[in-house]
C-alpha cells in the first residue's frame, strides 16, 4: 500500500497588529472559554477547528460578532460577558499559525480492538427498533429498545451521525476529532476504535458494509477503512472541504460534495475511482432522494435550493430561498399520490414543504423560532420539529396546521427520532440537566422521562439507513392503494405480500401491478380480479420495496 504523509501548514501570515503578548493572553482566554468545544489544540472536538483554513472566509468583524452573540440554530453560544479587548485577543490567537500532521502509520497505531472482550446478551426483541442515543454531556452512547436502556458505552466528541451496518447489528460512531468506534449489538460490547484523521466531517459505509468511508477536513480527503479490522485501505486526497459523503444502496457508489468547490463527486466503492460533475455553486448541504435519482442541495451563501438529476447530469429545478435549509435533516412522506419533503432553515423561524419529482415549492410553515431538525414516520400524522424553545412543534402533514407539546419550561427541545415501527418518538431536551422524553407517536402521551446530560442525536436503522427510505414510503402507498385487498402477512381478499414475494420474483410482481389484465393467465388465474392501479414510477418503486421486506430470509 502506498504510504502517504501530509503536513498541513495553516495561517502562513498573522494579522499585522498581532503581538506575542496578545497571542499569549488570547491563548489563556481560549483555553478557558473555547477549548472544551474547539479543542485544546484548536483542531476541533464537538465544534469545528479554528485554523485559518476554516476562518479565512470570515472578517475580523464577523468573528467578533459570532463570539459576542453566538450563532442561531447552532451549538455556538454567546460570550456577551467578554470585553471587546478579550474577544479581539481570542481572535488574534485563533489566527495564529498551527502545524498538524497525520499519516498511515498513525492510523495503524491508533487501532484498538476488543474482539476478545466478553459482552452480554442484550435480549433484543427486534433489531429494527433499536435506537442509539448520544449523551454528549457525559460522552456516552446508549443502546435502547422501546422504553429501556440496554447498555451504555463511552465515546467522546460524537459528530456527523452514527451509521448502522447493513444488518443493523453493528453501529459505527464518529467523533469530530477523527475517531471512529464500533459497538456490536449482537454481542453487547464495544468492539474497538481507530483514528482516521485529525478532523472528521462524517462517515458512511459502502452498501455491503465492507468499508468505512470517512470524509476528512484535516487532512483534506477521503479515508477508506476496512470495516472489520479498521486497517486503512486507501487515502484519496481531495482539494477542498467535503460537505458530507453518503452511500448509495442501489449501486456500488458513494456521493459527496464540497463546501468550497462547485462539483459533486461519485466514488466507486469497488475500485475507489472518482468521477466529478460540475454544478453551479457548491453544495454545503444536500440529501439524496429516496429513490437515488436526484440530489437536492444548497449552500450557506446561496439563495437557491436546487435539484440535480443524477442520470441526466443536469440541474432540473431551482427555487429562491431565504436562510440556508438544513437539508441533512430533511424528512419525506407520501400523501394522495404525491411525495413531499420538508426542511428547517438556518436562522429562519419556519419549515418549508416541497413536492418531489414534479418539483415545486408548496408552503412555508411558521414555527415561531429557529429550528434545526424535522422528522416524520408513516405512523404519525405530523412532522415533528423544534424551534429553539421548550416545545415540540407538530405540523399536520395534511393541512400544515401547527400545534405543540409542552415539555419543561426553560429547556431546549432538539431532534426527534422514531423507533423503527414508529410506535415511539424520542425527543431530546438539549441541556446540561436535560432529558430524553419518549412519547407515544399516536396519542402524544409522554411514556417515559429519562434524565440525560445534553442528549443530542438518536439513530435507528429504519429511519437513518438509506435503503429503508423507499420501504417507509412504500408502506404509505400500500395503505392508500393496496390495503383494501392485500394485507402484509395474512390473506385477505387477495394473497398476502409475504405469500406473493416468496413465490414470485420482483420483475413478475412489477409486471402484474402494471398490467394485471395481461398477466393473470401467466400466473395461473382463470380470471383477473386485480384492478388497474395506474401507479406512478415512484409509487411503484416504493410499494414493491415495501413488499420485498416480507420475503423470508431463505428466499432472499
Amino acid at each position: 500500500m502506498r504510504r502517504w504523509l501530509l503536513l498541513l501548514l495553516f495561517g502562513l501570515s498573522v494579522v499585522a497588529t498581532s503581538y506575542p503578548q496578545e497571542v499569549g493572553e488570547g491563548q489563556l482566554l481560549y483555553q478557558t472559554h473555547c477549548a472544551s468545544c474547539h479543542g485544546e489544540d484548536r483542531a476541533g472536538k464537538v465544534a469545528p477547528p479554528l485554523f485559518s483554513l476554516f476562518l479565512k472566509r470570515y472578517s475580523e468583524k464577523k468573528l467578533f460578532n459570532i463570539i459576542k452573540n453566538g450563532l442561531p440554530a447552532s451549538q455556538m453560544p454567546a460570550f456577551s460577558h467578554l470585553s471587546e479587548k478579550e474577544i479581539k485577543q481570542i481572535i488574534t490567537y485563533i489566527k495564529k499559525p498551527a502545524n498538524i500532521s497525520w499519516d498511515i502509520d498513525k492510523i495503524k497505531k491508533s487501532i484498538t480492538l476488543n474482539s476478545d472482550k466478553k459482552g452480554k446478551d442484550l435480549k433484543i426483541r427486534d433489531i429494527k427498533n433499536i435506537v442509539a442515543v448520544v449523551e454528549r454531556g457525559k460522552n456516552k452512547v446508549w443502546i435502547m429498545e422501546g422504553l429501556q436502556i440496554l447498555d451504555k458505552f463511552d465515546f467522546k466528541n460524537v459528530h456527523g451521525g452514527l451509521k448502522f451496518s447493513p444488518s443493523g447489528w453493528s453501529v459505527y460512531v464518529p467523533s469530530r476529532d477523527g475517531w471512529i468506534g464500533r459497538y456490536d449489538i449482537d454481542k453487547g460490547r464495544f468492539y474497538g476504535k481507530v483514528r482516521a484523521c485529525v478532523y472528521l466531517r462524517n462517515i458512511s459505509l459502502d452498501r455491503t458494509g465492507k468499508y468505512i468511508l470517512v470524509s476528512c477536513w484535516l487532512p483534506e480527503g477521503i479515508v477508506v477503512l476496512d470495516g472489520e479490522t479498521f486497517s486503512p485501505v486507501r487515502y484519496i486526497k481531495q482539494d477542498g472541504l467535503i460537505s458530507a459523503i453518503y452511500e448509495l444502496y442501489s449501486e456500488d457508489k458513494a456521493v459527496f460534495s464540497f463546501k468550497n468547490r462547485p462539483v459533486i463527486g461519485f466514488l466507486d466503492t469497488k475500485n475507489f475511482k472518482i468521477s466529478y460533475l460540475k454544478i453551479k455553486e457548491p453544495y454545503e448541504d444536500f440529501f439524496i432522494d429516496p429513490f437515488e435519482r436526484f440530489i437536492i442541495g444548497t449552500s450557506r451563501k446561496g439563495t437557491v435550493l436546487s435539484v440535480y438529476d443524477i442520470r441526466k447530469e443536469k440541474e432540473v429545478f431551482n427555487y429562491p430561498i431565504e436562510g440556508m435549509p438544513h437539508l441533512a435533516s430533511a424528512t419525506y412522506w407520501y400523501r394522495d399520490g404525491k411525495f413531499y419533503f420538508a426542511t428547517p432553515h438556518m436562522i429562519m423561524p419556519y419549515v418549508t414543504v416541497w413536492q418531489m419529482y414534479n418539483w415545486k415549492f408548496v408552503k412555508k410553515v411558521n414555527t415561531e423560532g429557529n429550528g434545526f431538525f424535522v422528522r416524520t414516520h408513516p405512523s404519525t400524522p405530523y412532522l415533528w420539529t423544534d424551534n429553539g424553545k421548550d416545545k415540540v412543534i407538530l405540523i399536520d402533514k395534511t393541512d400544515y396546521s401547527v400545534k405543540s407539546i409542552e415539555t419543561f419550561k426553560g429547556k431546549r427541545v432538539i431532534h426527534t427520532e422514531f423507533s423503527g415501527d414508529g410506535k415511539y418518538a424520542y425527543v431530546s431536551l438539549y441541556n446540561r440537566d436535560g432529558n430524553l422524553l419518549i412519547y407515544d407517536s399516536i396519542t402524544l402521551d409522554l411514556l417515559k422521562n429519562i434524565p440525560a446530560s445534553i442528549p443530542i442525536g438518536k439513530y435507528n436503522i429504519i429511519n437513518k439507513s438509506r435503503k429503508y427510505a423507499p420501504v417507509l414510503l412504500g408502506r404509505e402507498v400500500f395503505l392508500k392503494k393496496c390495503w383494501g385487498c392485500h394485507h402484509e402477512t395474512q390473506e385477505a381478499f387477495a394473497p398476502s405480500f409475504r405469500w406473493i414475494v416468496n413465490r414470485r420474483d420482483r420483475s413478475t410482481i412489477v409486471a402484474h401491478i402494471l398490467n394485471p389484465e395481461g398477466m393473470y393467465k401467466a400466473l395461473g388465474y382463470s380470471r383477473n380480479a386485480m384492478p388497474q392501479l395506474n401507479l406512478s414510477e415512484w409509487e411503484l418503486e416504493a410499494v414493491v420495496s415495501y413488499m420485498m421486506e416480507f420475503k423470508d430470509a431463505q428466499n432472499n
